[in-house]
């Protein structure tokens, strides 16, 4: 792929492009599909592609390039240069980063196991078995194997590879129509999936959802899932990019230095985490990844910056670029002190959330969110869990981050579809939640 790149760097500063950079991906995914416990759908894909970013005169763009021919990155890069011309310049582009930069590997981010792994099927059967264990009447889920090498090359000096594999199930669990569970395991090395794990959740939230009644109105102490509030972390990773704060889509506009959340609340941005999801060498301009704490004690500390936004507010890379819109590699909430068992018993009344999806914002600048309860839902009565259904929470970012009071002291790594950013979290209390009933 090196030799694509240089032919597409070489290509370009011939034409008169500035600053050019070139991300190839080479990538193997493998999906195990299953449903009433069985394997349905067996797929592997393998794609060669390239992301290509171009600057003229202050004017920037970028495009994918999947067929690599000579013939049709020649066609692309005129076309690119055609189109610039007519483009307004973006006065406050910086450039781009000045290599060459020294990486270090990142422990567990790459397993020859997964690569070479001839039959995936033995961890859905594991996980469908642990599943029914726990009391499932049916399972079903999806298994990925991912395997990807990137190539990187810059006209200011970078060219960087890394590889790196990874393993992920996501299980559903039901019973009836209206109890299921949901469980997900996501791994970068193979000897530290779990896919037991998974099932055993979907199916023990599956069984004790039996019989759900219609759920309460009004405000509650609400105890999120990690998987619940990893979905809403990973909608916030979005928010902390200063692209989206300069397009209207952050609650966190004018907030550096405030304090935004509760003071037992600290998030991270990691992109250099063992095992992490998303964690990688370098960004996408080829500045090595590390550790950015992005809330600190509540007080928000920094938006997630590229070199060229970085530039324009006088400040360094936070090593996260998307040349366009930095973002996220993963986030983690920090942990606390509490027992998951601790949590439970710190709420008198209130409502336990195991999962959310169509989290929707009414209003992104003031953080006014909606999202809707899946699978296992309950009110917590003095410890006792009763099934209940049909709700939505209805509030505000952050005064959810505000109103978070206690966190449990084991960290979750999840990702899948809905979690599209890696999130690690641990289980979360936040009190005084609005809950209102869904619409049918």
């Amino acid at each position: 792929m090196f030799d694509v790149n240089e032919f597409i760097l070489k290509k370009a500063k011939e034409l008169g492009f500035g600053d050019v950079v070139v991300l190839g991906y080479e990538t193997n995914r493998r999906q195990v599909r299953f449903a009433n416990n069985e394997i349905t759908v067996a797929k592997n894909w393998h794609e060669r592609k390239v992301e290509l970013f171009v600057e003229l005169e202050k004017r920037v763009a970028g495009t994918s390039i999947t067929e690599l021919s000579e013939e049709n990155i020649e066609r692309t890069l005129k076309t690119l240069l055609s189109n610039m011309k007519g483009m307004a310049p973006k006065e406050d582009y910086y450039g781009i980063a000045e290599g060459p930069f020294e990486y270090r590997d990142i422990p567990e981010t790459f397993d020859r196991a997964i690569v070479e792994l001839d039959e995936p099927n033995e961890y859905v059967e594991r996980a469908i078995n642990a599943a029914l264990e726990e009391g499932a009447k049916r399972v079903a889920g999806v298994l990925y194997t991912d395997h990807t090498r990137l190539y990187l090359t810059t006209s200011n000096g970078v060219e960087a590879f890394d590889e790196g594999t990874g393993i992920e199930i996501s299980v559903r669990a039901f019973i009836g129509d209206l109890e299921s569970g949901h469980g997900t395991n996501s791994v970068r090395v193979l000897k530290k999936f779990d896919p037991e794990s998974a099932g055993r959740k979907a199916g023990e939230i599956a069984r004790l959802a039996q019989n759900p009644e219609q759920g309460p109105e009004g405000r509650f102490d609400v105890i999120f899932d990690p998987l619940a509030f990893a979905n809403l972390l990973s909608y916030m990773s979005f928010m902390t990019s200063a692209y989206a704060a300069e397009a209207g889509f952050s609650f966190l506009v004018n907030k550096l230095g405030q304090r935004v959340a509760s003071e037992i609340v600290t998030i991270k941005d990691v992109g250099n985490m063992p095992n992490g999801y998303g964690s990688r060498k370098f960004d996408d301009e080829g500045v090595p990844t590390r550790e950015t704490t992005i809330i600190e004690g509540g007080t928000f500390k920094t938006f997630l910056l590229n070199t060229s936004m970085a530039k324009k507010y006088g400040t360094e890379t936070t090593a996260n670029a998307g040349l366009i819109m930095p973002h996220a590699w993963n986030i983690v909430l920090e942990p606390g002190d509490y027992t998951r068992e601790e949590l439970f018993s710190e709420v008198k009344r209130g409502i336990y959330i195991t999962n959310v999806w169509y989290t929707r914002f009414q209003n992104y600048v003031a953080g006014d969110f909606s999202t809707i309860p899946r699978d296992g839902i309950f009110l917590v009565e003095n410890g006792e869990l009763k099934p209940i259904r049909n709700i939505r929470v209805s509030d505000n970012f952050q005064r959810i981050l505000e109103g978070i009071k206690a966190l449990g002291k084991e960290s979750y790594h999840i990702h899948w579809w809905e979690v599209d950013t890696p999130v690690s979290t641990p289980y979360v209390l936040v009190e005084d939640v609005g809950i209102t009933r869904a619409t049918k």
